[in-house]
């Protein structure tokens, strides 16, 4: 009689689990993707899921989460914008800050990270293709630099930001781009370092000129924790 061979079933990769709160649907649209695409990778150790929502307050975000004792203090990374210098701007950036702060005193064992981008989001995008080292006057001008790096001929920010033309965008990312912009974001923070003053407000540090960014932190731990970025 034949010898009969039994499949082995694929080994399930353990979860990791990631919270997130967002000022807007291009960051929510990244994560999704960043999600969908390390899951899909065979590279990857573990699979993910981002419990990820668009909430400008941190506390409104803290109050809505299920939080599970047996697992300790829950990490939260908010997602906002240091727009600009102006009066108006760094006073709902530190607003903010001071609503991350809150949400950790509600008794939900939580902790936020601030992930945030100087002057915006666009930042971390562009990183993906290029190199944007150097201070720009206006978010505005952004547009240049992604119409460079995407091959796209958008009219303006609000075009680009459209959810076909975001998700466009996207599709010609993968992950040696996501390592590419970790990099490239690593490298501007240590030119600051070494040339630039920072500031401290509540806790969290953070620089007023740009370019600077914070968010590379938590992408490349999750990464790590995937391994498929080196320890």
């Amino acid at each position: 009689m034949p010898r009969q061979h039994i499949m082995t079933p694929p080994k399930r990769k353990l979860r990791n689990i990631y919270f997130f709160s967002v000022e807007g649907e291009t960051e929510k649209w990244y994560l999704e993707w960043l999600k969908d695409t390390i899951n899909e990778s065979q590279s990857s150790i573990r699979e993910v899921v981002f419990d990820c929502k668009v909430e400008k307050d941190p506390v409104k975000r803290a109050k809505s989460i299920t939080i599970f004792p047996i697992r300790g203090k829950t990490e939260i990374w908010h997602f906002t914008d240091y727009e600009s210098n102006k009066v108006g701007d760094t006073k709902q950036f530190t607003e903010t800050i001071n609503k991350m702060v809150q949400a950790t005193k509600l008794g939900k064992q939580i902790t936020y990270k601030l992930g945030y981008s100087n002057l915006t989001f666009d930042l971390w995008i562009i990183l993906h293709k290029m190199d944007c080292f150097g201070s720009l006057a206006d978010r505005r001008h952004y547009c240049t630099h992604l119409n460079q790096a995407y091959g796209e001929k958008f009219v303006n920010m609000p075009e680009y930001k459209m959810e076909k033309n975001f998700k466009r965008c996207l599709a010609k990312l993968n992950l040696s781009n996501v390592k590419d912009a970790v990099r490239r974001a690593k490298e501007i923070m240590r030119q600051r370092e070494t040339g630039d003053h920072f500031t401290i407000w509540r806790g969290f540090k953070y620089y007023k000129k740009n370019p600077s960014l914070a968010i590379w932190e938590i992408i490349e731990k999750i990464l790590k924790d995937c391994q498929l970025l080196e320890a």
